[in-house]
């Protein structure tokens, strides 16, 4: 009965026709155990059946949702209680997470329904409305329309059809309405609306709402009996507050109301800009007569529009009496976060484990130095508490500074167990060998780096006999070695597997090669086929075609680009895949079984095998796709012209729907779509990351449009007639702000710099020439670089990059967290991070001998600077708790090498490196030298981490043996670069493909497969057919068991 049900698994077409040919007392019990959430085991004499296991499987299954859905709703609002209909439909939308709601499902809809069923089924379309496309809301709103307006519903047609229930009925979905049906309600039934207790939770959600709307909204509202300038009523107006524009003769104290409720503005789809300037205006009106000290604790998120200059203004009083509410506004710059701290801590006068507690977000902005300096207890208490949550926020310095005292206080054992959750990803290995006491049990929520869970998972695999004890301890998994895995039996390693699936995404490509390697010797037959994926390429190569649906089912629900890193390798999968498939997409089910290989499937495939049935539902799957190539993009794109025509003629929910893919069209193409829907097109662009420059182009055209600003009548050279940035820009272009020309940044007035230096140096696609003008507009503003102070130097950016090496010396580089922020950027010169770290040395009066472990972390990129006789001052007892974070810099190699040698005073000789402290020293372990890395055990090579690999000289790489090349590991072998591949021999290369492979190194497991066992499983059909015959539940079971257990 097993085998039968497996076998029936794979086929939800197959469910369909069944649950189509049942009568309504079939079709009602076989609903019932498929979708009802109840523990149910049947027992028929000997044999147990698990329904509940059958339900879980058969719902995880790919299309089998899809399958009950169109079956519900079919057959199961003529066969069953319209209610019990709503139901199910809304158990299995829920469970599909809104994805099978296509536009088309309303023409299944009835228009006859109750109204308590129409209501619990609009209900589960508003639960789902974030997962719905725009075309679907468009179809689900006339549907719910059609019904609100039938005859039965219909009003006397001089009153408008919207009622306050029927607002209420609608939702989310009423801002589908008109601008004429809202400016049609009456005034009693907006204002029975706002009576309602639910109102202001619906309005909280209109996330999508336009200024517009909102506006006709507030103003029908305003209509009624009641006051918008009443603040009971403004408590009520959720996201319509965003919009308010009633601004005149403002009472004071109804403006900071209006700020307390614009918290929830962040929420909103876009117009940020338009809120930021509401924001902006009732400030000036909330601090009218007062001082922002008198007024502080009452602006809400508001404050974080105060610039420098007016947050210096502010006493440390004031400061202090606000804390309640600046600890938990978000959205703060960092710059603003330094001087706000620095203010509290000046009331506070010492940094203790009370003040700590009470600073939240603004946490982050204490020095590193005084962390360091604070009482050894407090900290301590702070590693243990709550507090640890915002500690975890802080920069790599800050945790340095507060792990390096907090060990340095003596009990450091006790103190290491103890610390929480991400915070102890910094404990150093070296700290982490000295403490006695680890169990399974306290590793549970930490967070770990690689290397302490390889240490770890050694440590106690010595005394925990249970190996489900660590398998299930968090991330402990991530130190599971092939020697640990390899050495489990067949029969633990099979009852514990489960474990190791849960933990899959904390596994690293050697490790999930090995995982598979042990499963293939021990139990070919059960073993989750993705990872064949991971063995050498005969391997999956050899799959019948009888297993082929499973096969894309386990590998559509896993990441390729994690399991396969080597492109010749994905290839032959893709290969495989497509055989599979027979070079098709031919329905909906078929896109339902490959899931994520989607993403990967070649261009002519995307432009010819996916059938028009098919599209709609592919392309949703596409949207998800990290990173198509541009053959890919391409045929899409000439798919969407296709399906949708030219831009030029798009909708609102096209341009909505296609959001994602916008960036495939040239800028010719979306000069319509910027003029049409300037908004939506500035949306798509905030979601985007890293769009091309034709596309940030044509969002720029769009903003500049439709920009009031005017050309500047500015007397600084080259300025007249230059339109320059205004806020209102800067905010609407977001990433498009690289479109600005320098003169145009230059030109821009004093005070929008002051309000947007922090995200305009935030900006990645800035040039070099645009850099220079917003340097050069600082020193307009902050005067010359030795008068900025840290939060100038923090909030510049990718700016300060355009400071030359002169510059960089004038700054007051005193403060290790100002040096911090500079050497987060990666494009310095060689001569630039020179500066930096010569002007820390300078500025603090420290020598390198000094140095302390959170210097070093702080110092970051500028290591690299230093020369081989500074690298040697560097304190062993300092640098041995910062080789994690030292070993994730890309230094030349004679620095590498002379931060090797220190390593090897702390871990002793290479030949005796473990595999933990190989993982610690990143690309330090890059420095070893050619006879080093010779000695090396074969069986450390998975070890090293791939940035190593990466960082090894070309002429030191190729004298690694045949062997050791061998057990690079797929993930290492994967890193290795064409210059060091081409200095490799014949032998070495072949070594390098079985690494590639993912062979083992052990030649008797690595022979031909055999036929791989058959399951019995469905097929996908044979060449020329669909493969939505593909997946099946036994469900002539499920009808025929009732009758058995009676």
């Amino acid at each position: 009965m097993e085998r039968h049900l497996e076998q029936r698994l794979y086929q939800p077409q197959k469910l369909l026709e069944d649950l189509r040919g049942t009568d309504a007392e079939q079709f009602r019990t076989a609903m019932k155990y498929l979708l009802e959430d109840k523990r149910d085991r049947w027992e028929l004499e000997d044999i147990v059946i698990d329904v509940e296991d059958i339900r879980r499987r058969a719902l995880q299954s790919p299309g089998v949702n899809r399958s009950l859905l169109l079956v519900a709703l079919e057959r199961c609002f003529q066969a069953l209680n319209p209610l019990e209909c709503v139901d199910m439909l809304g158990r299995v939308l829920r469970g599909s997470a809104g994805s099978l709601l296509q536009p088309d499902i309303t023409e299944l809809l009835p228009r006859d329904l109750g109204e308590d069923a129409f209501k619990n089924l609009s209900a589960v379309f508003k639960d789902l409305y974030d997962q719905t496309s725009a075309h679907a809301q468009r179809a689900l709103y006339t549907w719910m329309t059609g019904v609100l307006q039938a005859p039965a519903n219909a009003t006397d047609g001089s009153v408008s059809w919207v009622s306050a229930e029927k607002l209420w009925i609608l939702g989310r979905y009423m801002v589908h309405l008109s601008l004429e049906e809202i400016m049609g309600i009456s005034p009693v039934e907006i204002g029975l609306f706002i009576s309602y207790d639910n109102a202001t939770k619906q309005l909280d959600m209109v996330y999508d709402i336009t200024p517009a709307l909102a506006q006709a909204f507030l103003e029908r509202i305003g209509s009624s009996s009641f006051d918008v300038r009443n603040t009971s009523t403004i408590h009520r107006l959720g996201l319509l507050v965003c919009f308010y524009d009633d601004l005149e003769m403002l009472d004071t104290a109804v403006a900071q109301v209006l700020l307390h409720q614009m918290i929830k503005c962040s929420h909103l789809r876009g117009f940020q800009a338009g809120v930021q300037k509401l924001k902006a205006d009732l400030l000036d009106i909330a601090t009218e007569n007062q001082t922002l000290n008198e007024t502080l604790g009452s602006l809400s998120d508001a404050i974080v529009g105060l610039t420098h200059s007016q947050l210096e203004s502010l006493s440390p009083e004031a400061v202090h009496g606000a804390i309640t509410t600046l600890n938990q506004v978000s959205g703060w710059a960092r710059s603003q976060v330094i001087i706000l701290s620095a203010k509290y801590l000046a009331h506070e006068k010492v940094l203790s484990f009370y003040n700590v507690s009470q600073m939240g977000v603004l946490l982050a902005g204490v020095g590193t130095q005084a962390f360091y300096s604070m009482d050894c207890r407090d900290l301590a208490q702070v590693l243990r508490s709550a507090v640890s949550l915002h500690v975890s926020e802080l920069s790599p310095a800050q945790k340095q500074g507060v792990l390096s005292k907090a060990i340095e206080a003596g009990d450091a054992a006790s103190g290491i167990v103890e610390i929480q959750g991400a915070f102890f990803k910094e404990v150093s290995l070296f700290d982490l060998r000295r403490e006695p006491r680890f169990n399974a049990t306290v590793l549970k929520e930490k967070e770990l780096r690689r290397s302490q869970a390889l240490f770890l998972y050694e440590l106690l695999s010595r005394t925990h006999r249970r190996p489900e004890e660590l398998l299930g301890a968090g991330q402990l998994v991530k130190g599971v070695t092939c020697a640990h895995i390899d050495a489990m039996s067949a029969e633990s390693f099979l009852a514990h597997f489960r474990h190791f699936e849960a933990g899959l995404g904390l596994l690293s490509p050697d490790q999930v090669n090995c995982l598979a390697w042990k499963h293939w010797e021990v139990s070919r037959s059960s073993m989750p086929p993705f990872l064949l994926a991971t063995l050498p390429a005969r391997y999956l190569a050899s799959v019948p075609a009888s297993q082929c649906v499973p096969l894309l089912i386990s590998l559509g629900r896993h990441q390729l680009d994690s399991l396969v890193l080597d492109s010749h390798k994905k290839n032959s999968v893709l290969r495989k895949v497509q055989q599979c498939l027979n070079n098709s997409i031919v329905d909906e089910y078929t896109v339902d079984i490959v899931g994520s290989l989607l993403c990967h499937l070649p261009a002519a495939v995307l432009l010819h095998g996916v059938s028009p049935r098919a599209w709609a539902t592919a392309l949703h799957g596409l949207r998800a796709c990290p990173d198509l190539s541009p053959e890919q993009k391409a045929a899409v794109r000439l798919r969407l012209l296709e399906q949708h025509g030219l831009p030029q003629n798009w909708t609102a929910e096209t341009t909505k729907d296609l959001g994602p893919f916008l960036e495939l069209f040239s800028g010719d193409e979306l000069r319509p779509v910027a003029t049409k829907f300037p908004d939506i097109l500035q949306q798509a662009a905030s979601k985007m990351a890293g769009p091309p420059t034709e596309f940030l182009w044509a969002v720029f055209d769009s903003v500049r449009n439709s920009s009031d600003g005017s050309p500047s009548t500015d007397p600084s050279p080259g300025c007249r007639g230059v339109v320059a940035p205004s806020s209102d820009d800067i905010l609407r272009l977001a990433g498009a702000n690289a479109c600005w020309a320098p003169a145009e940044l230059l030109c821009m007035e004093d005070d929008v710099f002051l309000r947007h230096v922090e995200l305009l140096g935030a900006v990645a696609g800035l040039g070099r020439p645009q850099l220079q003008a917003l340097k050069d507009k600082a020193v307009q503003v902050w005067d010359e670089p030795p008068y900025w102070r840290e939060h100038h130097v923090i909030s510049l950016g990718r700016i300060a990059l355009a400071l030359d090496a002169s510059e960089l010396q004038q700054l007051d580089l005193s403060s290790i967290d100002t040096v911090a922020s500079l050497s987060q950027h990666m494009d310095w010169t060689p001569g630039q991070l020179k500066s930096i770290l010569h002007g820390f040395l300078e500025d603090s009066g420290h020598r390198i001998q000094d140095l302390k472990s959170f210097h070093l972390v702080g110092l970051g990129a500028t290591l690299c600077a230093m020369s081989v006789t500074e690298i040697s001052l560097i304190e062993i007892s300092e640098f041995r708790v910062a080789v994690a974070r030292i070993g994730t810099l890309l230094c030349g190699t004679h620095v590498l090498a002379e931060f090797k040698r220190k390593a090897e005073v702390v871990f002793g000789d290479p030949s005796g490196w473990s595999s933990s402290v190989l993982q610690e020293l990143g690309t330090i372990a890059a420095g070893l030298t050619k006879a080093e890395l010779r000695g090396l055990d074969e069986d450390l090579m998975p070890y090293f981490q791939p940035l190593a690999i990466k960082c090894l000289p070309d002429e030191t790489f190729k004298e690694l043996s045949p062997e050791q090349i061998a057990a690079l590991g797929p993930g290492n072998a994967a890193a290795v670069t064409p210059a060091q591949r081409r200095q490799l021999s014949v032998l070495q290369l072949q070594s390098l493909q079985r690494a590639l492979d993912g062979a083992k190194t052990r030649s008797w497991l690595d022979a031909p497969p055999s036929a791989i066992p058959a399951q019995t499983t469905s097929s996908l059909s044979p060449p020329g057919a669909s493969v939505s015959g593909g997946l099946r539940l036994g469900c002539p079971l499920l009808l025929l068991l009732p009758k058995l257990v009676r």
